[in-house]
């Protein structure tokens, strides 16, 4: 909802305002308003927007998501870089049902700026095999494939894995299915 520099000049006030309770023998005051800065602080490398699509992504609620997606104006401007990276990775999960050249477009600005978790990568370049290997272009799909293998450390996609591993064997005939 606020700009990130915003949160931070928020966050700035309300600890000079702890520290002032402090010197005025307020402790509780104090260290509630030292606690309250952290939310700000957290919304800083979290953008509350992002929380919110995840959790409406989890129950497949796409709409949902997409909308509080594009409450976001200007993402270059309001969000970090990793934040920008989770925001074009969950476009491109979103637009992967629909339409493929932008969820690619999406995707791979995604693994461009980073994502934090090795399982998120993981993930979009296993979608990014996927429509490679629609695309037929398949040195790039087993490319994909191998560093998606690299970063599921967990073994949680190592079925989807070997799926595609098996239907890029089969040949162009069979339509590669998306996860």
């Amino acid at each position: 909802m606020f700009n990130k520099n915003i949160k931070l000049v928020l966050a700035a006030l309300v600890i000079v305002t702890a520290v002032w309770q402090f010197t005025e023998n307020n402790i509780g005051n104090g260290i509630f308003l030292l606690l309250f800065s952290a939310i700000f602080i957290l919304l800083y490398y979290k953008n509350e927007m992002i929380l919110l699509a995840f959790l409406k992504l989890r129950k497949q609620d796409f709409d949902g998501a997409t909308k509080l997606l594009n409450r976001i104006k200007n993402p270059e401007a309001a969000l970090v870089t990793k934040q920008q990276g989770y925001y074009n990775y969950l476009h491109g999960l979103m637009l992967s049902q629909k339409d493929l050249s932008k969820a690619e477009k999406y995707l791979k600005k995604a693994v461009a700026l980073g994502l934090n978790m090795d399982q998120d990568m993981a993930m979009a370049k296993l979608n990014l095999a996927g429509i490679a290997m629609t695309k037929n272009r398949k040195v790039e799909a087993t490319k994909l494939l191998a560093d998606a293998k690299k970063l599921d450390k967990q073994g949680m996609l190592k079925e989807q894995i070997t799926m595609m591993k098996q239907q890029m064997k089969k040949g162009p005939q069979v339509q590669q299915r998306r996860y």
